[in-house]
């Protein structure tokens, strides 16, 4: 298991005049994620889950929180005793071709690791050539079709595969997938997305997806939990069949409102959401973050910070003063 508490991450933005200014891309966030189970982070471009999956992923540092991975706390080893534990995280790249070294061929990008994993454990050379043809059937490629071959050789799909073939050479117990098939041609994605599905329920490794489409999210954890980020800050979190049916944070129904729809089968009522490029630089400082753009924002969002919690007659978690079911709507730059 791996659980996160008040991960909080800054970035200082260079170039400035006055020295640059600070991006707050994590603020106070938590999570849980059980060993063979699967979540979700969602939001809008910018929001920090990719920060978050990188984090978790052993491959960025944090500047406040503790994030403990099978109950040891990482703040308490040293950068080299963490590497065993990140070792266990394997990150799946968003662009499987810029993922994979276009000089190498896919038995030598697979070998790599394996050489590591071979030297420490005395494995043979033999070994290493069965693992990667093993990993590669896994994944459901051919490997003497494969093996052979470079990554331009390969389509988008076989590419990513590829990638996740890599990711199971260390024994991984968790893959996080970062938009791991918005690069890939539309017919292909759900066969990635079915693998991943395929591989959690085969060798009973975790899976944290991180996208913005809401759908996937459904696809992959469906019996897992659905973390709702805004600005750096979990807005609502809970399972992902309850946050999807009946969410009560404006901005988780401002996403769902984006997914496509039958013409003239829209809720009436229908409330507008500022949009995000709308906004001017720091006016997120005070209040509920999400102020400046909901519509049904009161005096207490203006002046304090809700943060996430349980109420009464409400089962997901949310970040809301006044949670409620509401029909709400992004509305076009045009009319801004």
């Amino acid at each position: 298991m791996i659980t996160g508490n008040g991960i909080v991450k800054t970035f200082k933005q260079r170039g400035s005049v006055l020295g640059g200014r600070e991006v707050r891309a994590l603020r106070g966030v938590d999570f849980s994620i059980a060993k063979g189970g699967a979540a979700s982070f969602i939001g809008e471009s910018g929001c920090g889950k990719t920060t978050l999956g990188r984090i978790i992923a052993g491959l960025e540092t944090y500047d406040g929180g503790e994030i403990a991975i099978d109950g040891v706390p990482m703040s308490s080893l040293t950068p080299k005793q963490r590497q065993p534990h990140f070792r266990k995280i394997q990150l799946i790249h968003q662009d499987p071709y810029s993922a994979l070294n276009p000089t190498r061929t896919i038995h030598q990008t697979l070998r790599a690791p394996l050489a590591l994993r071979a030297k420490q454990t005395g494995r043979s050379r033999t070994w290493m050539d069965e693992r990667a043809a093993e990993v590669l059937s896994l994944v459901g490629l051919d490997p003497a079709t494969v093996l052979a071959r470079y990554p331009h050789q390969l389509s988008g799909g076989m590419r990513q595969r590829v990638v996740i073939a890599r990711a199971l050479t260390v024994d991984p117990e968790m893959l996080v997938a970062d938009e791991a098939v918005s690069m890939i041609d539309v017919s292909l994605r759900l066969g990635i997305l079915a693998l991943l599905k395929d591989l959690r329920e085969r060798l009973g490794v975790s899976v944290l997806f991180i996208t913005h489409d809401v759908a996937t999210a459904r696809y992959i954890g469906g019996d897992g939990d659905l973390y709702v980020i805004y600005r750096g800050q979990v807005v609502e979190r809970g399972p992902v069949d309850t946050v999807i049916a009946d969410p009560v944070h404006p901005y988780t129904q401002s996403l769902l409102s984006a997914i496509p729809v039958l013409h003239g089968l829209e809720q009436p009522g229908e409330q507008p959401v500022v949009p995000l490029e709308a906004l001017e630089a720091g006016q997120d400082d005070a209040g509920c973050l999400f102020a400046p753009r909901c519509p049904f924002r009161g005096e207490r969002c203006e002046t304090e910070r809700p943060l996430l919690r349980l109420t009464e007659g409400v089962p997901q978690e949310h970040a809301c003063f006044y949670p409620e079911r509401r029909s709400v709507i992004a509305r076009p730059m045009s009319e801004v």
